[in-house]
């Protein structure tokens, strides 16, 4: 199965107007219902490609249709450009992973998946909030929701040195097995140990760059102030209290954290972590899975757990990924029974198991999985990533604005773009001006 598409291969398909992706080998059925192709999504952690394309085999196997899997990898935005490229050339895969809001950029293009996604629901519990906020239009599912690759961006602390330089102990604070103690583990608390673990010569690794992990961290902290630069109905609400007050954290955040941060890409935190350096990241758990593997003395210090609460409460970034079918699709029924079949209890347990507790199901019914209460080492350190106690409120960056008008604010890194321009003396009233001007030119196109 092929894991990347090339610069070459991209360009080559664009120019012949349709996506040729890498050749990957076929599961050979009987061709009794035809075929199918599906580009998933390439995964950060060992093992899990293998469970997906075993799941997709053993369904092939039953129902006799020749499929073809590609994996794609998401470096270089090679699986947007994919994504872009299909739906301009209305050819390619017959379902594709798009994640976040790809669903709702490429609607009028998608097949609606609302036949199926009832006795889904209905089987494996309702989803979430940010899930129907992102794959629904208008009311209707434009997509299935994907276990593989959804994740919440969760605070990964170094037991050790959080105990040593902050005070605080996370294992207390979030106990394997139980319920969080977690009261006093606010922004002003985040901010202390922060300046703690600075001093102490291993600051928190939260970036300021442009790209996902430092913008949705950004988007869960402004949201713990209740700050939002539009609001549900598409209004501006740039200039609030709430807004300055998310600046100003963020602005004494900012002098406790790496001098390079506002370079920081996705990979970025994850190497913070397992060279040693850092006390804490916010990350799926692909930073700790990898350090078990190259770095198992400090795997063996980490502990997942909550983020801090703000004036209006506890938020965290959830990230999911769908899997969607194009319109133009030329089997949509093998398509739906195959998402179907993924989207079983079996299904999802062995595809949450082979990514080591990385991939976060959408659906109420599948938060106590056994494989985050055994995940070592140490043993129950992602006990509290999968939300089990609903002790903080799932979100994402700028929610909840229109979805149209979210993408845009993410897309162009505009909450982390404010915070280093205020914190690098800009006056505050500027910094809101520009964002203000940037939000009403969203609301625009």
């Amino acid at each position: 199965m092929s894991r990347q598409i090339s610069r070459r291969q991209f360009a080559t398909a664009t120019a012949m107007s349709s996506v040729a992706l890498i050749a990957a080998p076929h599961v050979r059925g009987a061709y009794a219902a035809g075929k199918l192709s599906m580009g998933l999504w390439d995964h950060f952690v060992p093992e899990a490609n293998k469970a997906s394309g075993d799941l997709i085999k053993e369904w092939a196997s039953k129902e006799k249709v020749d499929v073809q899997i590609d994996y794609i990898t998401t470096q270089g935005n090679k699986l947007l450009l994919t994504i872009t490229a299909e739906a301009q050339a209305k050819a390619g895969h017959d379902i594709l992973a798009m994640s976040t809001w790809r669903p709702h950029t490429h609607a009028e293009q998608l097949e609606p998946v609302d036949d199926i996604m009832e006795p889904i629901i209905r089987q494996n519990g309702e989803v979430n909030s940010v899930v129907k906020y992102l794959g629904q239009v208008t009311g209707r599912w434009m997509a299935v929701p994907a276990t593989v690759g959804s994740a919440i961006q969760a605070p990964c602390s170094r037991i050790d040195l959080m105990k040593k330089y902050a005070s605080i102990d996370v294992q207390d604070m979030y106990p394997a097995g139980g319920p969080p103690r977690a009261d006093s583990w606010t922004a002003e608390a985040f901010l202390k140990a922060a300046e703690a673990c600075h001093k102490g010569g291993f600051p928190f690794g939260i970036g300021l760059g442009e790209t996902a992990d430092s913008v949705v961290a950004a988007g869960a902290f402004f949201q713990s102030f209740g700050a939002q630069l539009v609001d549900a109905n598409g209004n501006l609400t740039v200039e609030t209290d709430e807004v300055r007050q998310a600046l100003e954290f963020y602005r004494k955040l900012i002098s406790f954290l790496p001098r390079d941060v506002a370079a920081w890409d996705d990979a970025s935190n994850n190497k913070w972590l397992i060279s040693g350096r850092g006390a804490l990241i916010m990350n799926p758990p692909s930073a700790w899975a990898v350090a078990k593997r190259d770095a198992p003395q400090i795997a063996a210090q980490c502990w997942t757990h909550g983020l801090p609460a703000g004036p209006k409460g506890r938020f965290a970034p959830y990230l999911p990924f769908f899997w969607a079918i194009w319109e133009f699709s030329k089997n949509k029924e093998a398509a739906k029974s195959l998402l179907v079949h993924l989207s079983q209890p079996s299904s999802i347990e062995k595809l949450v198991g082979a990514s080591g507790g990385y991939d976060l199901p959408a659906y109420e019914k599948f938060s106590t999985l056994k494989v985050w209460a055994e995940a070592a080492p140490p043993k129950g350190t992602l006990y509290h990533y999968p939300n089990s106690y609903t002790h903080q409120k799932l979100s994402i960056a700028a929610w909840p604005a229109p979805p149209k008008i979210a993408q845009q604010i993410n897309a162009q890194a505009i909450l982390t773009k404010i915070c280093l321009r205020y914190s690098r003396g800009e006056a505050m009233e500027r910094v809101l001006a520009w964002a203000e001007g940037e939000c009403e030119g969203f609301m625009r196109t």
